[in-house]
Parts: structure tokens; sequence; C-alpha cells
């Protein structure tokens, strides 16, 4: 029974080692690197955990009402969107920073975004 048994748990372990990050650094601890210090402020500064709008700043306008600078959630946004948002000229966003980030980085942080859900 207890040869049995071992022989089961080895034969899970092998089945599963080929579905492990087994590199240096997972892609979602990457993702979680990237999230918190993407060269630059992280996204966790305006997004807070991703998963609901985060008023960044209130103001008043001329007129004196009161406005609101929010970040939205972005849990659940599609990668195309995504990587259209981080790579936007910046003409069309005067609150989102620039990142200059390789797709690798790209790929890595959505991953980690998408298991914040």
């Amino acid at each position: 029974m207890k040869l049995a048994s071992l022989l089961l748990l080895l034969i899970t372990n092998i089945l599963y080692a080929t579905q492990d990050d087994n590199s240096f650094i997972t892609k979602f601890e990457y993702g979680a690197m990237l999230y918190e210090n993407p060269r630059g402020i992280g996204c966790n500064k305006c997004h807070g955990n991703g998963k609901k709008e985060v008023i960044i700043a209130k103001y008043r306008n001329k007129k004196g009402a009161l406005k609101y600078i929010k970040a939205p959630p972005i849990n659940n946004v599609n990668f195309k969107d995504f990587k259209s948002k981080l790579r936007a000229d910046k003409t069309e966003s005067l609150v989102m920073p620039t990142y200059f980030l390789t797709d690798e980085e790209l790929e890595s942080l959505y991953f980690y975004i998408q298991k914040l859900k």
C-alpha cells in the first residue's frame, strides 16, 4: 500500500512538473513587482488592488463644482485594451504616466492583474 501511494505521488509530481513555473522568478511574481514599481510610480498608487474605481484627487472647477480624477478598475480589461492604454500617446491621457515596458513585461503585468480577481 505504501509503495502504491509513493508511486502515485511520484507520477503526480512528474505530470504536474511541466505545468510549474520553475524559473528564478515566476510570471506572477514578476508581474507583482511591476505592479508595485514599473520604473516609475506603481500601478498600485492609483489603481489600488485593481478591482474597483479609485478616486485619485478631488478638485473644484471654476464654477465651484466638485470634480474627481478617477482610476478605473483594471482587472477586467482585455489584453488588447490594456496594452493600448499603456502604450498610448500621452496626449490621450494627461493623468496616466508613460511606461516603457517590453511585451514580456506587459504580459507579466497583465497576468498578475488578472489574478487579482
